[in-house]
């Protein structure tokens, strides 16, 4: 190409660039004086009449431009319709070149005669694109093929093409830095020109064929993991510029009247074109990266299987790179930050910012399921308005103004592999627009990307060494309970867990083990956080008991009294404890808004307000239903109004910083803690098993056990979610480290007097962490006042548990913080003698719980194979538990991640009170007799 022409072409680009920009503009100006009824033809006609000037100029100028006009016509999910038609002419029917330049092309590649090569070669090209043109042809020996012939002079073209490219991305990026394409182009530049050498198409084509199993004559005694059925041509002769394929009677993926008549079903047709794809990228790493409309056939033969065609551009991923893709892949899919910003580390992906709810976004956007091309117009402006939203929260974070927001770049590095990859992905998804089927890809790409990581997820004890964290063993007790891990960990029952113990105020077992999550390889550290879900109530249930201790607010005052918003709706007789007794008949409470949309459950005032109205079931002290999350509203409402401050504030108070677990307990996370987060995944073979257990009668109406197994499959996204991570939800969303919840225990059952310091040999010290939460926005009420409560003189009640004397000896048990209650120099964290009785709602508290019930005030009270009442705690959905028996001054915490009903607990729990000669609770002890031999639970599901 001559310097006129390299000018020339450069020119028409920037001229076409600037005449539809300026257009555009211009048709802006317009609008805002032509009625609502007329803008829309407006910019049907502006869109229509700058489709055809860009489908005319691609035309004219052919090479690379081709490639840009080939890719936008497949977003009809986000370009108008009339670019769609216009452009999809590029796709395979640009102009042909003429037939004397084929067949001079052929006979100089292969060294012989077109009438010695073929019986027949058809004139009319079967379709014609950016780089070459394809004919049907019959060879000499009578086997019918294509021919796919190189258009002359078009390397020239497509290098200076992309010379050009590169000048616009760099105006570009110096005018607007945020939309640097550098990282891009560079990656075309290099990719690009592999194209050019038919060689290497050919290889490509028997590569990916041999991988996806689909060669006829290809046979191997290994199926192909998640086997996919698609068709690739056999490549029978192939030099620079000609490739000769068997030839494959098709239709084109564009012609549906053919599709229509031959009966296909478009939406199986495209699912099992992404799962070619899913299978290429993910399970290969190795796979083509130009899946326009134009490069598939369906066959005319039932079962129309999808022909796969042209294997020039195709991406090779290293044995990292493809983890990273499927590690975010996943990531995004079960909502798990920890995992997704890990994955862009390994990948090379480098933000300038943290902005993990942004990152998640970004990531769920671009795995987003595909939508009909009737949708388009919605989808450009749900993009426009999430990126608005996206610019306004880093202007916010990095203090910019508007003119410096605008240019300011949120990625300090784009890994190069990645871009093909997001070609692809874009492309499949502008495929299944213009098809008009809705494709869900976390669905069909799951399984793929889930082969990838097996090798991770599958590294249990026997394939790690260090699977157990690296601590002092602090007891023969802890040694025997270490190996029990292993075992389960080994039957593949945990994934990550962290248990701690005390006896007599001292810790006996301090051990973690497994991995972070599914995805997320990194070990169990002492001070890692796992959501513990109803674990959170029985630290809710003693913040408002640590309320009436320090004379806030008594536990026989109305609610109604203490939140004048909550006396409506016949709650009016409602007391406080009968919220913590289960007994308000507000069970059910805001169950079917929850359910609808359970994001609802994060806008802690909206719930609030939303309780405050609902109209309760049943009498209050009428019957025992667990108020499995209404209990956290209604209780965090109390917390706030009866003593004017935020939750958060009195949870710090009352037992963070007495404790001195600062960072270690949280119920809504800060920012900063994302590093140490667990993530939920389920046991499915302990969901198969619950299906069959019969209705409780303890339990609310809407949640019985087929609705606990039905949403148990979606908690881990939703709790895996930062946006649920840091609300408040106060009967479900805590996190802590086991640890700092053997602590709380602990404390609890000395009758709130503070332990001596954690154990220092547990690295990083408990406590060591700072504890800054960020509060969220508090609507604060008129603060009811209420009479100071008055200790009753100890009655005797005939209770069957062994009380802990009163005058324990606590010299060594004080708070570097000092502690809370009546005294706050006591090193106590309630003043009461009798706060066991009122935890567990006996003695002189036993009138205000209803006698039959399994809950006292806000725990669940425990007993003997004997029938005694020896201690109290709560567990949480998928099995992690804190624990107290009273009479044995011991404490014990479970935290985990791979949720079960009870059977991983009740064996690790039923092991350590068998060595210390310590009764197991009843509850506990029929689980661990009803568990397999692989710790499977198949008897009732312990989940509260």
């Amino acid at each position: 190409m001559g310097w006129g022409n390299i000018y020339k072409r450069r020119m028409k680009v920037f001229t076409l660039a600037v005449v539809i920009y300026l257009d555009y503009k211009a048709l802006q100006q317009r609008e805002k004086c032509t009625s609502k009824t007329k803008r829309a033809s407006l910019w049907e006609k502006a869109h229509e009449r700058n489709a055809k000037r860009v489908l005319h100029l691609i035309v004219e100028l052919e090479g690379l431009w081709v490639k840009l006009g080939q890719y936008l016509s497949t977003r009809a999910d986000v370009l108008p319709p009339a670019y769609i038609h216009h452009l999809k002419k590029l796709q395979d029917s640009l102009p042909p070149r003429p037939l004397e330049e084929v067949c001079r092309t052929v006979e100089r590649e292969l060294g012989k005669s077109m009438h010695d090569l073929f019986l027949n070669f058809e004139d009319t090209a079967l379709a014609t694109a950016s780089i070459a043109q394809v004919h049907r042809a019959t060879l000499s020996d009578g086997q019918e093929v294509v021919v796919k012939v190189q258009h002359d002079g078009i390397k020239e073209v497509i290098l200076e093409d992309l010379k050009n490219a590169k000048s616009i991305v760099d105006w570009i990026a110096w005018a607007e830095p945020q939309y640097d394409f550098n990282a891009v182009i560079d990656e075309w530049c290099k990719e690009a020109p592999k194209e050019l050498d038919f060689n290497h198409e050919a290889e490509n084509t028997r590569q990916v064929s041999r991988n996806l199993g689909c060669k006829k004559d290809f046979h191997d005694t290994n199926t192909p993991s998640n086997p996919v059925d698609v068709l690739i041509p056999e490549v029978l002769l192939s030099t620079e510029k000609v490739l000769i394929l068997e030839y494959m009677d098709g239709v084109r993926l564009n012609d549906y009247e053919s599709l229509q008549d031959l009966g296909v079903d478009k939406q199986k047709l495209v699912e099992e074109i992404t799962r070619a794809y899913a299978h290429q990228i993910y399970v290969d790493g190795f796979f083509n990266g130009d899946p326009h409309p134009g490069n598939f056939l369906v066959s005319k033969k039932p079962p129309h299987r999808p022909i796969l065609l042209d294997f020039g551009l195709t991406k090779m991923l290293s044995s990292s790179m493809k983890r990273a893709l499927a590690k975010m892949f996943l990531a995004s899919a079960e909502g798990d930050y920890v995992a997704l910003l890990s994955s862009f580390a390994e990948m090379g992906l480098r933000l300038r910012l943290d902005v993990p709810e942004q990152a998640m976004e970004m990531a769920t956007l671009f795995f987003r399921s595909s939508t009909p091309a009737n949708e388009a117009l919605q989808n450009v402006k749900s993009l426009v308005e999430q990126r608005n939203r996206n610019m306004k929260i880093m202007q916010e974070k990095m203090k910019l103004n508007e003119k410096e927001v605008k240019r300011f770049n949120p990625v300090d590095a784009f890994p190069g592999d990645t871009v093909i990859f997001s070609r692809v992905v874009n492309l499949l998804r502008g495929l299944s627009s213009t098809m008009n089927v809705r494709v869900v890809y976390v669905d069909i790409m799951r399984p793929f990307a889930e082969s990838v990581l097996q090798c991770n997820i599958n590294k249990g004890p026997s394939f790690n060494s260090h699977w157990v964290h690296d601590t002092p063993v602090l007891s023969n007790v802890e040694a025997k309970l270490r190996q029990l891990l292993i075992d389960l960990g080994n039957a593949d029952k945990i994934l990550g867990i962290q248990v701690c113990a005390y006896r007599d105020g001292e810790v006996i077992i301090d051990t973690a083990a497994g991995t972070l999550g599914r995805y997320d390889p990194r070990p169990v550290q002492p001070d890692s956080l796992f959501p513990v879900f109803s674990v959170s109530k029985g630290i809710t249930a003693g913040m408002v008991h640590w309320l009436v201790d320090n004379g806030k607010l008594k536990l026989e005052d109305k609610v109604a009294n203490i939140w004048q918003e909550f006396g409506t709706s016949g709650k009016d007789k409602i007391k406080v404890h009968h919220v913590l007794n289960h007994t308000s008949g507000l069970h059910n409470a805001l169950a079917s808004l929850t359910r609808e949309n359970p994001l609802l459950m994060t806008d802690w005032d909206e719930c609030l307000n939303c309780i405050a109205k609902v109209e309760p079931e049943t009498e209050p002290g009428h019957q025992q239903l667990y108020h499995y999350l209404s209990f956290g509203w209604l209780c965090g409402g109390i917390i706030e109004r009866a003593s004017g401050k935020k939750f958060q504030e009195i949870l710090e108070e009352a037992f963070i910083h007495p404790l001195d677990i600062e960072g270690e307990l949280y119920i809504g996370i800060p920012p900063g803690v994302e590093s140490r987060l667990a993530s939920l995944t389920v046991d499915m073979e302990d969901m198969k098993k619950i299906s069959g257990i019969g209705k409780r009668s303890d339990l609310p109406s809407t949640f019985q056990t087929q609705e606990i197994s039905q949403m148990v499959t979606t908690l881990p996204a939703i709790f895996n979610s930062l946006q649920a991570r840091r609300a408040i939800i106060p009967a479900a969303n805590g996190h802590c480290s086991a640890r700092a919840l053997a602590r709380y225990y602990a404390a609890l059952v000395d009758g709130g007097s503070v332990p001596p310091p954690h154990s220092s040999s547990s690295k990083p010290p408990l406590g060591s962490h700072p504890h800054i939460p960020k509060f969220p926005s508090h609507k604060t009420s008129k603060k009811q006042k209420g009479s100071k409560h008055v200790q009753k003189t100890d009655s005797s009640t005939g209770v069957n548990y062994i009380r802990v004397p009163s005058d324990i000896s606590c010299s060594s048990n004080t708070s570097t913080r000092g502690g809370h209650g009546n005294d706050p120099k006591s090193g106590k964290l309630f003043s009461n003698p009798r706060i066991h009785d009122e935890f567990m709602g006996v003695g002189e508290y036993e009138n205000l719980t209803l006698p039959s019930g399994e809950f006292g005030l806000g725990f669940k009270k425990s007993y003997s194979n004997d029938g005694d009442l020896i201690g109290f705690g709560h567990s949480g959905m998928g099995g992690s538990t804190g624990y107290c028996n009273i009479e044995h001054r011991f404490a014990i915490a479970v935290t985990l991640n791979k949720m079960n009903f009870g059977g991983v607990t009740a064996k690790i729990i039923q092991l350590v009170c068998s060595e210390l000669n310590i009764p197991l609770p009843a509850d506990l002890n029929r689980h661990a007799e009803s568990l397999t031999n692989d710790g499977s639970n198949v008897g009732k599901p312990m989940i509260n």
